[in-house]
């Protein structure tokens, strides 16, 4: 871990890079197309639909993807629907921490016409470590999601995905990759022992190759092929 003086030292240098690499940095839209629907299983099912939510930040919402269809709101929806007919929503939003996805679903109005949910796949995190976020607000705020998720809309599967490995983002120069990834580490722990601890709570842990088909023209956020390994996994995981 990063000492204090350390952080003294590369404090000006890691400031003029944040600067420069968000002045640069590729700006990417989120994918198009609806965010909520039903979908029918190809065997027409007979069990009662499932009820799923989509829950987050930039890479939930779809950037580095054209399409909703090709993000992984689209891609898990599709894996699922292979059992039983699915009921779905999305609520994301670039840039949020994991207070404002709170803030955001709280603002939201769901378009499910079930309760209880049956699973909801979340990514957060990311904004948290370029905020920086105290360690003990993002462990509160950790908390006060999951705890709404279950007790407000009854969520039975919770799906906590890894935050991505910040440490080898190629858009990022070092040493600020190395600040960043230090930062992104610390929360990853935090969420997978907060995963850990509560009922019915899932922490993915959702690593691929940082190779150029998994990435979006940005550097950042995951491409389509990247979201059909993440829909898979996410399925798995409660499986």
């Amino acid at each position: 871990m990063f000492s204090k003086l350390s952080m003294f030292v590369l404090a000006p240098l890691l400031i003029h890079q944040g600067k420069r690499v968000r002045a640069q940095t590729l700006r990417l839209p989120e994918a198009a197309g609806p965010r909520s629907g039903f979908t029918s299983a190809p065997n027409n099912a007979e069990s009662a639909p499932w009820s799923v939510l989509v829950l987050g930040d930039s890479a939930a919402a779809g950037v580095g993807c054209e399409t909703q269809t090709e993000a992984v709101c689209g891609q898990w929806v599709r894996e699922l629907q292979q059992q039983r007919d699915v009921h779905w929503q999305l609520i994301a939003q670039s840039s949020l921490t994991c207070s404002g996805i709170l803030a955001l679903l709280k603002a939201s109005a769901l378009t499910i016409p079930t309760q209880p949910l049956n699973k909801v796949l979340i990514s957060v995190g990311v904004n948290d470590v370029t905020r920086r976020t105290p360690l003990a607000q993002w462990k509160r705020d950790l908390l006060e999601l999951t705890n709404y998720l279950t007790t407000e809309l009854g969520s039975e599967q919770i799906i906590y995905t890894s935050l991505p490995p910040m440490h080898a983002f190629p858009a990022l120069p070092q040493p600020l990759r190395w600040f960043i990834g230090q930062q992104a580490k610390q929360l990853n722990r935090a969420l997978k022992t907060h995963c850990q601890g509560q009922p019915n709570t899932h922490f993915l842990n959702f690593d691929i190759p940082f190779e150029a088909k998994y990435m979006a023209k940005d550097g950042y956020h995951p491409s389509k092929e990247a979201a059909r390994i993440w829909a898979e996994q996410a399925v798995k995981a409660t499986a």
